[in-house]
């Protein structure tokens, strides 16, 4: 379930404030709730730091609040702007230092195919040693899992359940989000990174 979380300390400029930005083509598929917190998937196929171009089932009108998960950004909220046959145009709200660690991933989503990029790792991914863990949901659901391979800021494993994107879980003793769907399971994201590699393969042994 996508959650509306509190607002930034700071407010976020409106994308009507804020320098125009160049839109990119990318293709990001994800999740997105509406003011009424209903859910649907959504592909964001263009994009800048400042709006976004949402191919959605359900377009909601204009003006309305729209909080979305998306592959490779995660969260990004805003307000509709125009709503077309299919989707929605959305300003987002954001901090500059948002903004500018979004343009630098929209560049690189952009360039990957062209220049032949490797996938954006933050951190080396390992195989731990102990790849058997579980997975808890908030409403206490437990799952047995398999860890295809960690970082320090997230880990790759295999499920038999998908969890919708931003939904929170407990891996092992961490807690995360699902930020991406693959065919055998899903991609976390840790709540906050460690500082030792071997902290995480600690804290995801099962007791």
């Amino acid at each position: 379930m996508l959650t509306d979380e509190s607002r930034l300390a700071r407010p976020a400029r409106s994308y009507a404030q804020m320098p125009k930005f160049q839109r990119v083509k990318v293709s990001l598929l994800g999740r997105y709730m509406l003011t009424d917190r209903r859910e649907f998937p959504c592909q964001v196929i263009e994009m800048s730091p400042g709006d976004a171009m949402v191919i959605a089932p359900v377009s909601g009108v204009a003006g309305e609040k729209v909080i979305a998960y998306l592959d490779h950004l995660g969260r990004i909220e805003g307000d509709i702007t125009t709503v077309f046959e299919g989707g929605f145009s959305m300003d987002l709200a954001a901090t500059s230092r948002k903004r500018d660690k979004m343009a630098a991933q929209l560049t690189w989503l952009a360039n990957k195919d062209v220049l032949n990029l490797p996938e954006d790792r933050r951190h080396e991914r390992v195989v731990p040693d102990n790849r058997h863990s579980t997975v808890v949901l908030d409403d206490g659901r437990r799952y047995n899992c398999k860890i295809i391979d960690i970082s320090l800021s997230g880990a790759a494993i295999e499920l038999a359940v998908r969890p919708a994107m931003g939904t929170p879980v407990t891996l092992g003793r961490m807690r995360a989000r699902v930020v991406r769907h693959f065919a055998d399971g899903v991609a976390v994201e840790f709540a906050s990174s460690q500082e030792m590699l071997n902290v995480v393969q600690q804290n995801l042994r099962v007791n």
